[in-house]
């Protein structure tokens, strides 16, 4: 499950970066990259807490 997580914020950067490169959709794109930071975030501090 960690693994999926890292994938999707993974992909989330990559689409940020190709979106503010190319500006196509605007401000919306500054979702993706929230959005990415909050799941590396929220596994981050699971699996702090599945290891304490």
């Amino acid at each position: 499950m960690k693994i999926l997580l890292y994938a999707i914020a993974l992909i989330m950067v990559i689409g940020w970066v190709i979106g503010f490169i190319f500006y196509a959709i605007g401000g919306l794109i500054h979702l993706l990259l929230m959005v990415a930071a909050i799941s590396i975030m929220y596994n981050l501090l699971a699996n702090k807490i599945s290891s304490a």
